[in-house]
């Protein structure tokens, strides 16, 4: 019971510091650039930590490549203000590719390409999706985000409730043995269901015109999410980790809760630029 009630509290916080950072972007992106930002950075430290248990990395490296992934995502959030030079907003990452070089330069005893690849994985796996949600506010409406991280969670929690009570196929043994074909199923019926009582009820709130868009939109964050949830299976699995992390309690660290937001991400992204959405 104490262990539930722990993972209820902290879950929640999760969810109130998500939902706060895009309502209150009706008026300021201060939150937001703070929430999503604290992610990034703490996403590339669990990814660090996961990838490097063998040959850690100096807290110096880890730093930079930290704030490099924040650079990364204030870059995108500078991209989409139309009063700055179009080639302003590459500078704060320009800075952290041009001083992550330097400072491998100093460190001898480290293989170079190992230590290079770790860092720019980190920063492409966690902070490049993260990084693009600022590019679905920019063509969408803010609100709509909310929307997507809604459909991530109403899929999680169809695929568990489906999948513990009627799961019996396995959708992807070799990675995760525990996901059912049921318990997929689940969660896109779950999704499609809540896009129909969006359009209905919320499409004033979320600005979205139409119903093909919303089950469009719920399909593919359903796929996605599936998708993003192996994928960080499969890296867990290659390093022999059960957990990211031990940040989020009775959760574990916080790339196990934005797993699937990495595909997330980019796969809404690439459905409404087809869509050739334009609220």
């Amino acid at each position: 019971m104490k262990n539930f009630l722990l993972r209820t509290l902290s879950g929640a916080v999760y969810v109130a510091l998500i939902v706060s950072a895009i309502i209150l972007l009706d008026n300021s992106p201060v939150a937001f650039l703070c929430v999503f930002g604290l992610f990034t950075a703490l996403g590339i430290n669990e990814m660090l930590r996961l990838d490097g248990r063998q040959d850690t990395e100096s807290w110096l490296v880890m730093g930079v490549d930290m704030l490099g992934g924040v650079a990364l995502f204030v870059s995108f959030y500078l991209l989409n203000q139309s009063t700055l030079r179009s080639s302003m907003w590459l500078l704060p990452f320009a800075v952290y590719i041009v001083l992550r070089f330097v400072i491998q330069l100093y460190r001898p005893r480290q293989n170079a390409l190992h230590s290079l690849e770790r860092s720019l994985f980190s920063v492409a796996y966690v902070a490049f999706p993260i990084a693009l949600l600022n590019n679905i506010i920019q063509i969408t409406a803010p609100r709509i985000l909310l929307a997507v991280f809604i459909f991530i969670w109403i899929n999680d929690t169809g695929a568990f409730l489906v999948g513990c009570t009627l799961g019996k196929h396995r959708l992807f043994e070799r990675i995760s043995p525990k996901k059912s074909w049921e318990g997929f199923f689940g969660g896109l019926v779950a999704c499609v269901g809540a896009a129909f009582a969006f359009d209905r009820w919320c499409n004033e709130f979320f600005e979205v015109p139409e119903l093909g868009i919303w089950v469009g939109l719920s399909v593919v964050v359903c796929l996605a999410a599936t998708m993003g949830d192996l994928v960080e299976s499969l890296i867990k699995r290659t390093v022999g980790v059960k957990d990211s992390g031990k940040l989020i309690p009775g959760h574990g660290g916080l790339l196990d809760r934005i797993d699937s937001l990495l595909l997330v991400s980019p796969a809404v992204l690439i459905y409404l630029i087809i869509m050739a959405y334009n609220p």
